[in-house]
């Protein structure tokens, strides 16, 4: 989900377990050379997830830690992508963590850059989280930092078959 730490949290477990980091949307901004903000103003979310699905689809496995965005997980096609890449892990933070990073944020994430924000976050919620919930490894994340959070997930996943 947004504003869930991916980037934050992953990156930090990308350091602590000497792996690459790579993020999807920063992915997409480079091959596509636009902001996701103006990918979605003048084409639309439908192209901005072609684009998502088509820069999903060049990775290859690798050790590296991927941060993809929130809608990745919307295309049933895009999670054969992600068993074909490694093991998924869904970030689930508390919703109202969720809302006071978002309060600051919504702006800057064109599904929420509207007046109701709130409500629209509700709708993204209850239609995502069935989705991230088939991820490998599910991962309570609170309010502590990233480099503790990305420790305590490292146990874990050292721990997964």
């Amino acid at each position: 989900m947004m504003a869930s730490g991916k980037s934050t949290v992953g990156r930090e477990l990308a350091r602590q377990s000497e792996r690459q980091f790579l993020d999807t949307d920063t992915l997409i901004q480079s091959r596509f050379g636009r902001s996701i903000t103006s990918i979605f103003q003048i084409y639309g979310e439908d192209a901005f997830r072609d684009h998502e699905t088509s820069v999903l689809r060049l990775l290859e496995p690798s050790r590296a830690v991927l941060a993809t965005g929130g809608g990745l997980v919307l295309r049933p096609q895009n999670w054969d992508e992600f068993r074909r890449l490694g093991t998924t892990i869904f970030l689930d933070v508390a919703e109202e963590h969720l809302y006071a990073r978002l309060a600051n944020s919504k702006r800057k994430r064109p599904l929420l850059a509207h007046d109701d924000w709130e409500e629209r976050l509700q709708v993204l919620i209850k239609a995502r989280r069935p989705l991230y919930e088939e991820a490998d490894v599910i991962f309570p994340i609170g309010p502590e930092n990233a480099d503790f959070a990305a420790s305590r997930l490292l146990e874990i996943l050292i721990q997964t078959p």
